[in-house]
């Protein structure tokens, strides 16, 4: 059911753009490492490292979709998450808008984990100067595991300080049905070492006490081309 919500999603968005479509995407890929993975506060790994990487395509006329995956550990012979998404970005009064959908698929997971599910996004962003202030909500109707229905609100920043220096951050609120609420928040510092590679030294934090959303910093190596 997961899969065919992605696929029909899919199907509308590239469907009903493909008279204005180019011929062929822009095509771009990523590759990185970081010394944890954390989704929204959460470690995925146990603290532990992650390679990550993906791919995008821009089809033009604001359609795209792309890949990613990353190592994972929870403990139970799960490898890897691989995420598929695609959507539609756009320009109006002068924010930049970003409507899709994304599927986060475990590979390994055990049978009765019911990990696989999918999120509706719809994002804004705007630039003023040298910052970029956002924001962003998400909506999954059968949440990763034990959930139901959940929802991600997310407010994010951006600030250029310098030549190839850029901070930024985020304070987010997941609700979720089963789970209890939680809020989560990051600060980080990126440096580009080059056109194509950049560092990330980031902090995150939530309110909620435990070894995997405790308060840490993580160091990230990301190579795009």
């Amino acid at each position: 059911m997961k899969l065919a919500l992605i696929g029909a999603s899919a199907l509308i968005l590239f469907g009903a753009g493909s008279a204005h479509a180019q011929t062929t995407p822009e095509v771009a890929f990523n590759i990185g490492v970081v010394s944890d993975y954390v989704f929204r506060g959460v470690s995925q790994t146990n603290e532990d490292p992650a390679l990550q990487g993906g791919i995008d395509a821009n089809f033009g006329g604001g359609f795209y979709a792309g890949g990613w995956a990353s190592m994972v550990d929870f403990g139970e012979g799960t490898d890897a998450e691989v995420d598929i998404y695609g959507g539609y970005r756009t320009e109006a009064a002068g924010y930049a808008l970003d409507f899709g959908v994304l599927g986060y698929l475990y590979v390994n997971a055990p049978d009765a984990a019911d990990y696989n599910f999918v999120e509706f996004k719809a994002a804004a962003s705007r630039a003023i100067g040298a910052a970029t202030l956002g924001a962003a909500v998400y909506y999954s109707p059968d949440f990763f595991g034990a959930d139901d229905a959940a929802t991600y609100l997310e407010a994010n920043a951006a600030y250029a300080l310098a030549d190839k220096w850029t901070v930024s951050g985020a304070v987010g609120h997941q609700w979720l049905d089963v789970s209890a609420d939680y809020t989560t928040w990051n600060l980080g510092l990126a440096y580009a070492l080059t056109d194509h590679l950049a560092v990330d030294v980031r902090y995150h934090d939530t309110d909620v006490d435990g070894p995997l959303t405790d308060d840490r910093f993580v160091v990230g190596l990301k190579a795009s081309f």
